[in-house]
């Protein structure tokens, strides 16, 4: 009976990457989707190249997966681009990832804006250098008024700090009245985290084989579907995009509470 329901499912499988996308887009997607974009030092080293290498092909990857997730019509796509913590690796590489910004948007931009995609940020903006934070108000800006995918760059991001900084908040407007300590649950504690006018993503997709949130986005992750791959991002394709968001419209979420419930 097994071997014939394998047979029926390979047999009604969608057969090509087109069948494939319109099949997802028919199931229900995530309306957010968060990815761990990692692998991009280790791609480089198994070919005796430099890490930049990797984080330049890992960039072209970025472009592939948000024309998907517009495609498919996700509503958010937030992407781990750098971490506080990176702050401690090489100069170069640093010099080189804050450089990042200005060659993607630089190219990148006017399809986005084309294709109704909103570019948005998350993360500390005063530690940036100046050309890197010019690059993304610009794309900010130019992108504001679409209405389609937001584009969402975690960048100089930590959330242990996040959240110490909601806290620090709040006790704020505690003492001057403005909030009620009472009338503090966690959707008012959401409002004062950098991602309050977003909603939790639905699905966490951590690339390289690594199982782990790295400081990435603790406290909206709670109730999160996780999907790991020992894929290296500059090798992560669409294909692997939709055995995720695939995978994740074959799990049952609930939240705490019991199927069917």
């Amino acid at each position: 009976m097994l071997n014939k329901l394998k047979i029926w499912k390979t047999q009604n499988a969608p057969s090509t990457l087109r069948d494939r996308i319109d099949f997802v887009k028919s199931s229900g997607v995530p309306a957010h989707i968060a990815i761990i974009m990692d692998g991009n030092g280790r791609w480089a080293k198994k070919r005796a190249m430099p890490r930049v290498a990797g984080h330049h092909e890992g960039m072209k990857v970025v472009r592939r997966i948000t024309r998907l997730a517009n495609e498919l019509g996700i509503g958010a796509l937030t992407l781990y681009a750098f971490s506080t913590e990176n702050w401690k690796r090489p100069k170069n590489e640093v010099d080189y990832l804050m450089q990042l910004p200005e060659e993607f948007l630089g190219s990148f931009l006017p399809e986005l804006v084309k294709e109704n995609v909103r570019v948005q940020m998350i993360g500390y903006k005063e530690k940036l250098p100046p050309h890197t934070l010019k690059a993304i108000n610009r794309a900010i800006e130019d992108t504001k008024e679409n209405t389609g995918l937001v584009l969402n760059f975690a960048l100089n991001y930590g959330s242990r700090a996040e959240i110490i900084d909601a806290v620090k908040h709040v006790l704020k407007d505690c003492q001057s009245g403005i909030l009620n300590a009472n009338s503090l649950d966690e959707e008012a504690f959401s409002s004062y985290l950098m991602t309050s006018k977003m909603a939790d993503p639905d699905l966490l997709i951590r690339t390289s084989g690594e199982i782990r949130l790295s400081n990435f986005m603790l406290w909206q992750l709670a109730y999160t579907e996780f999907w790991f791959t020992n894929v290296l991002w500059p090798d992560f394709g669409e294909e692997d995009f939709l055995e995720a968001v695939e995978a994740y419209q074959n799990r049952q979420r609930r939240f705490g509470g019991l199927e069917g419930s």
